[in-house]
């Protein structure tokens, strides 16, 4: 569920990107050797940076004890608590709450 959340952040970043954006990096694993792409260090720095002002940003869903509205942060570790919960019987129903972004 919130795993959407996230594709559409990484989706929306990576429609900028293009070719000269990556370098490639011969590894050796295992006696097995291949080559793996890594995005260069100032864009990685770059979409690190975004990502958390992204779990910063405000959602409209009111938190479980105070307040109107929340952090996306927030509002995973709340559900992951309920799931959580839910999983060991201590909640009976479990009614995900969605965003629309």
């Amino acid at each position: 569920m919130y795993r959407y959340l996230i594709d559409d952040f990484i989706i929306g970043y990576c429609k900028e990107l293009n070719k000269r954006d990556f370098f490639y990096k011969t590894e050796k694993r295992a006696n097995k050797k291949g080559k793996r792409q890594y995005l260069k260090d100032d864009l990685a720095n770059e979409f690190t940076n975004k990502l958390n002002e992204y779990f910063l940003s405000r959602v409209s869903i009111p938190r479980m004890k105070v307040g109107a509205q929340q952090e996306i942060e927030t509002l995973i570790n709340e559900e992951a608590l309920l799931f959580a919960k839910y999983l060991r019987g201590e909640l009976k129903p479990w009614n995900p709450r969605i965003v629309n972004l």
